[in-house]
């Protein structure tokens, strides 16, 4: 600024209007950048400055000159100001990484891998360290594809499944495999062929849960090495054509009718058993009326004999103390037993009663007489 004395007044103000472009050209660049023009503008309280014309009428010639000096003696730290803003600014962003729930990040420094970040607040090394890879972690749904395959009965089918799967591994599905989509359906297309082949057609048809847990296992032990679990595989459909679906009719109708058959014939087997079992309940019931019938006729003779046992102990007594009366009295009452049998007859009409029983039964009445009187 001291040779700026001994320019001429022409001279000085060409200078100051090279100056001054020079400054509003780095202060509309500032601006379009929204960086600090403002606190200039607010430290030199001026205007911006369009023409050499409208600042000579604001400030006049020393203005200028005064203007210019402040500006070359600002110029140089309030740049050094800004650049080490904006360093600490890069050094931040670079080395500050934040990362959603759903991703994580893998990290390289020289193009060697180095680490993985997890989801949230996570520093590397700025300038070194650089984010390659922001892997999701979200389970994934393989697109649905057909499959044809022959089933052990030698039907062809087509089967159409599809694939779940989710990444566990970003560091191993990054850098052991470049298509995870196309190396799953290659892989999934072979296990379910495999799988499906040890099946016939009805079998196929009624163990896809078994099928789909067989497919899943063995395409985990494949996909274990590129990072990636297999949450999941799904036979969506089993697609067969019109000839065997007709042959499929044809087999039911004649699965069916087989069916009645043995129903019908179960049916009557087990009416004639149940026919069996009822005359054998019958016989079995019959002889137990036998059996029951038996048994009473057998105690009440055991008790008829007990009776005349005991009658004939009475008697044997009863002789024993009255003698040949006792013995009349028990002749005389059978006969009387006998008549009221005879008469009781329902072929009985008339009953002719000698008269040697009608004197047995006057003699009866005497010999009661004695009793009571002996008694």
């Amino acid at each position: 600024m001291a040779d700026d004395a001994n320019l001429s007044e022409a001279e000085y103000l060409e200078k100051t209007k090279i100056r001054v472009r020079v400054f509003n050209r780095t202060i509309d660049n500032a601006v379009k950048r929204k960086k600090l023009s403002h606190v200039l503008w607010e430290c030199l309280r001026i205007k911006p400055i369009h023409s050499l014309d409208a600042k000579r009428r604001e400030l006049g010639f020393e203005g200028a000159r005064m203007a210019n000096e402040f500006i070359a003696s600002i110029s140089l730290t309030t740049i050094i100001s800004v650049l080490v803003v904006l360093f600490a600014f890069v050094l931040v962003f670079k080395g500050i990484k934040i990362v959603s729930q759903s991703q994580v990040y893998v990290v390289e420094r020289f193009g060697k891998y180095t680490q993985t970040l997890n989801a949230g607040l996570n520093f590397i090394v700025p300038f070194l360290d650089s984010v390659a890879h922001e892997i999701s972690i979200l389970e994934r749904q393989l697109p649905e594809f057909e499959i044809s395959v022959i089933s052990r009965d030698n039907v062809e089918v087509r089967l159409e499944a599809t694939v779940f799967y989710r990444i566990v591994d970003a560091a191993s599905s990054v850098y052991r495999i470049q298509n995870i989509d196309s190396a799953i359906h290659t892989a999934a297309t072979s296990i379910v062929r495999s799988a499906a082949g040890k099946l016939e057609l009805d079998d196929l048809q009624s163990s896809r849960e078994s099928m789909n847990d067989e497919i899943a296992k063995n395409l985990q032990e494949a996909a274990t090495i590129w990072g990636i679990e297999i949450t999941r595989t799904e036979i969506t459909d089993i697609i067969v054509d019109d000839r065997t679906k007709e042959a499929q009719r044809q087999q039911l109708n004649a699965e069916r009718e087989r069916r009645a058959a043995i129903a019908r014939a179960e049916g009557e087997k087990r009416s004639v058993e149940l026919a069996a079992e009822a005359k054998f309940y019958e016989a079995q019931k019959e002889a137990d009326a036998v059996r029951v019938k038996a048994d009473a006729t057998a105690y009440a003779i055991e008790i008829e004999a007990k009776a005349n046992a005991e009658q004939t102990r009475v008697i044997a007594a009863a002789i024993a103390e009255n003698g040949q009366p006792a013995i009349n009295f028990e002749i005389m009452k059978r006969q009387v037993d006998a008549l009221g049998q005879i008469g009781s007859g329902a072929n009985a009409k008339t009953i002719i009663i000698p008269t040697e029983v009608t004197g047995v039964i006057g003699s009866l009445e005497t010999i009661m007489d004695q009793f009571k009187n002996n008694a």
